[in-house]
């Protein structure tokens, strides 16, 4: 048998996966990603990214990639309720772009999963330290000292992986989960589905009538587009209980879905797949047992309305990455990675509550008790949800509280409060470079970053991370039309930068500091000087890296 060495081992090459597998190896972490299917998603799946993983895509340097390749946001980003497409009852409405955009360089985006993965198996392959391997399954897998063992197959040969962690984003019906013996809670299936992917030629539907996503009553299904061009999905159900199967869906019901969906009987239409999938929802009880880990569907399966899940689980993956790899490296103790269930679990607990929520509605609209009018006012409005997807906190050993309050919105689904304090996402707000305007997410690396506005906080990053070994990048962010001092030191990110607003938006001041995470999430920050900045630094990053 083969044997294989390395530091992570990726079960699942799916968007969580091949997400893991990025973040690892900008890290510097070696990397095997394996998958059991010979190629990447045939039938689009999920298709919105929320404006969180959309920033996470920035990062990675493949927006404009996924941007090229999904649909534009102006005419896609609304949602349709209606008899079917073509009836006179048809009601749209489109996002809240103007009110929501701005918190963000990026914004939410519609690209779907089978285009997707491409690139993100493009990137991930590109990466130095990854080495992903399709058409390969993992058939056993052991916990041993230091490590786990694993042994994984493809084209009939063995090889056995030794590797530090293990992280599963094998999906839903995760074996890893099984062989763990962790549980996922949850209601019932809530409904059994099919989704129908055809094409056809709908440019005769004006505008108004275009959506991403249309909720029709007659008979009850959805409509999604899945391009901008011929390609597009019907979704439906079946009742297993009345003696309904996925074996129902002919070509001649298939057919008459969609044209009924459409309101056309006679469109020509030709059927590219059927796929049958459970509705549910639930969450595992624990996201990790001693090096093996939980991410995506594995831990948490949400409902489809919202289209959370995917996102949840890239949030998963760019989590729990930077902690492995600080760990790996030294810089930081195995207390950290008890963290990641710490943070991840409430929020995808949290985040499929409330896709449960978003199916109710679209519940009662299916079965008539909300108008038109009440349902596209509901299920629009629950489109909205920056709240939900850039409001959350973390609340772990990973984080130092300053004693703040964190933000309280009557609305914390739909309605986001920029907010510094400890826990959250780093807000954007633009500054002005070298070169123009740059978002502040544009500054954070890989490594943490140290935002100030006092020389003396950027000079003691440098002597930190000598001190810890815990790579620490400073920008120093000037107020408009200050000079840099002579100790200012921003070669790595360019420079110097400067903002009228940056130090209040973020609680610093002009003498304070932010210290954010890898991933984004503020972990420490002061409003004032320090007489000892370095020995102060020094405290917290040992302190959120779990140093003894």
């Amino acid at each position: 048998m083969d044997q294989h060495e390395v530091d992570v081992l990726v079960v699942g090459g799916g968007p969580v996966g091949l997400s893991t597998a990025v973040e690892l190896s900008r890290h510097g972490i070696s990397t095997l990603l394996v998958e059991k299917h010979a190629g990447t998603a045939i039938f689009p799946k999920a298709r919105l990214i929320t404006t969180r993983t959309m920033e996470i895509f920035r990062s990675w340097g493949i927006q404009d990639e996924v941007e090229s390749a999904g649909m534009p946001r102006e005419e896609f980003l609304a949602v349709g309720v209606g008899s079917c497409l073509t009836a006179d009852d048809f009601v749209r409405s489109a996002a809240a772009l103007q009110r929501d955009a701005p918190h963000s360089p990026t914004y939410t985006f519609l690209c779907s999963q089978d285009l997707l993965e491409v690139i993100l198996r493009r990137r991930a392959e590109k990466g130095p330290a990854a080495d992903v391997r399709f058409g390969t399954a993992m058939t056993s897998m052991r916990e041993v000292a230091g490590g786990v063992e694993a042994v994984v197959s493809a084209g009939g040969r063995e090889t056995l992986v030794r590797c530090r962690y293990l992280v599963a984003a094998d999906g839903s019906r995760s074996g890893v989960r099984d062989r763990l013996g962790i549980k996922a809670e949850g209601p019932p299936v809530l409904g059994h589905m099919i989704s129908i992917m055809f094409e056809a030629d709908l440019g005769f539907l004006p505008p108004e009538r275009r959506a991403a996503l249309s909720f029709l009553r007659d008979p009850p299904c959805a409509v999604e587009a899945v391009d901008h061009g011929r390609r597009w999905m019907v979704q439906t159900g079946y009742e297993p209980e009345e003696g309904g199967s996925p074996a129902d869906f002919t070509e001649e019901v298939c057919l008459a879905a969609v044209r009924a969906a459409v309101g056309v009987p006679d469109l020509p239409v030709e059927i590219l797949g059927v796929l049958p999938w459970l509705q549910q929802a639930k969450v595992a009880d624990g996201f990790q047992s001693g090096r093996v880990f939980l991410a995506g569907d594995a831990a948490h399966v949400a409902t489809p309305q919202g289209g959370f899940g995917m996102n949840c689980g890239i949030q998963d993956a760019h989590n729990l990455a930077w902690k492995l790899a600080a760990v790996l490296r030294g810089a930081a103790g195995p207390a950290l990675l008890d963290t990641y269930t710490a943070e991840r679990r409430p929020i995808a607990a949290r985040t499929v509550d409330e896709s449960l929520t978003n199916a109710l509605i679209t519940f009662q609209m299916m079965e008539g008790r909300l108008s038109m009018r009440e349902a596209v006012d509901q299920q629009a409005g629950r489109r909205s949800c920056e709240g939900l997807v850039l409001g959350f906190g973390y609340d772990s050993a990973a984080v130092i509280p300053d004693g703040t309050q964190a933000p309280a919105p009557g609305d914390p689904y739909r309605v986001y409060v920029p907010s510094a304090r400890p826990g959250h996402r780093a807000p954007h707000v633009w500054l002005t470079g070298p070169d123009g305007p740059v978002s502040t997410l544009d500054l954070l690396g890989p490594c943490f970053t140290l935002l100030t506005a006092n020389p003396s906080w950027s000079s003691a990053a440098h002597a930190t991370t000598r001190r810890t070994g815990c790579a620490l990048t400073p920008i120093e962010i000037l107020p408009d039309g200050g000079a840099p001092a002579a100790t200012s030191r921003v070669t790595e990110y360019g420079g110097p930068y400067a903002s009228a607003t940056w130090a209040t938006e973020y609680g610093a001041g002009a003498a304070g500091a932010v210290l954010v995470r890898p991933d984004g999430h503020v972990a420490w920050r002061t409003a004032t000087a320090s007489d000892d900045p370095e020995h102060t630094l020094t405290t917290a990053l040992t302190t959120i890296l779990a140093k003894p």
